[in-house]
C-alpha cells in the first residue's frame, strides 16, 4: 500500500486494556465506584489464541457509548512494580462526560469513597478531574466547554506547523538528554 492509497476509516476505540492487581478490587472501582457496568468477565488457561498457558481474568467495562475500558488480572505474571502511580503524561485514561456541571457529582462521588481527587480544572476547551484507579492508572473525566469547536478548530489549522517548530525547538535538548530521534533511528 503506498502513502496515497485510502485507508479505511479508523472510527472508535473498541476498547482500552490495562493490568489490574485485583480483578473484584477493579470490578468495585469500576462499577460500584463510576458506574460503569461489567460487561464480560472471562476466566482463560491460555493466552487468547494460542497454546501458551498463562491463567488470567479479562474484565470489560462498558462506557455510555458501547466502548470498553478492560483488564487483565494476570497474578502468575504480575510484580508490584506494574501497579506503580504514574504521571499521566506517562499514561492516563480520559473518560468523556456530557458537562462541566457533572464534574461535581463526580467528584462528590470519588471523595464519598475515598478516593482523593484533583480539579476540576479548566484547561479552556475542556474541564477536567483528575484521580488514580486502584492499579495506579491515572483517570481523567472531562467534560467540553462551550469553547471547545472554536478552540479545537483554531488548533488544527496550526497543528502542523506547531508541530514542526516544536520538534525544530527541541531537537538539540533531545540529544543532549540521550533520546534517539526517529529520523537517527532509522539510519537516515
Amino acid at each position: 500500500m503506498n502513502d496515497k492509497t485510502k485507508l479505511p476509516e479508523l472510527r472508535h476505540f473498541h476498547h482500552v486494556a490495562f493490568r489490574c492487581r485485583d480483578a473484584e478490587e477493579t470490578r468495585h472501582f469500576y462499577e460500584d465506584v463510576l458506574g460503569l457496568p461489567l460487561a464480560a468477565g472471562l476466566a482463560l488457561s491460555e493466552i487468547s489464541g494460542t497454546d501458551t498457558p498463562l491463567r488470567y481474568m479479562h474484565l470489560f467495562f462498558e462506557l455510555g457509548d458501547g466502548n470498553f475500558v478492560a483488564f487483565f488480572d494476570a497474578p502468575d505474571t504480575a510484580t508490584e512494580e506494574h501497579f506503580k502511580r504514574r504521571s499521566g503524561f506517562n499514561r492516563h485514561i480520559a473518560i468523556e462526560t456530557d458537562s462541566p456541571d457533572s464534574l461535581a457529582v463526580y467528584e462528590a462521588r470519588l471523595r464519598a469513597h475515598g478516593v482523593d481527587c484533583w480539579g476540576p480544572l479548566d484547561h479552556g476547551f475542556v474541564r477536567s478531574l483528575y484521580f488514580y484507579d486502584p492499579n495506579g492508572i491515572n483517570l481523567e473525566i472531562t467534560a467540553r466547554t462551550e469553547r471547545y469547536d472554536p478552540i479545537m478548530a483554531d488548533e488544527r489549522a496550526k497543528a502542523v506547523s506547531g508541530l514542526r517548530a516544536w520538534t525544530e525547538q527541541m531537537r538539540d535538548l533531545k540529544r543532549a538528554r540521550g533520546l534517539r530521534l526517529p529520523a537517527e533511528a532509522a539510519g537516515a
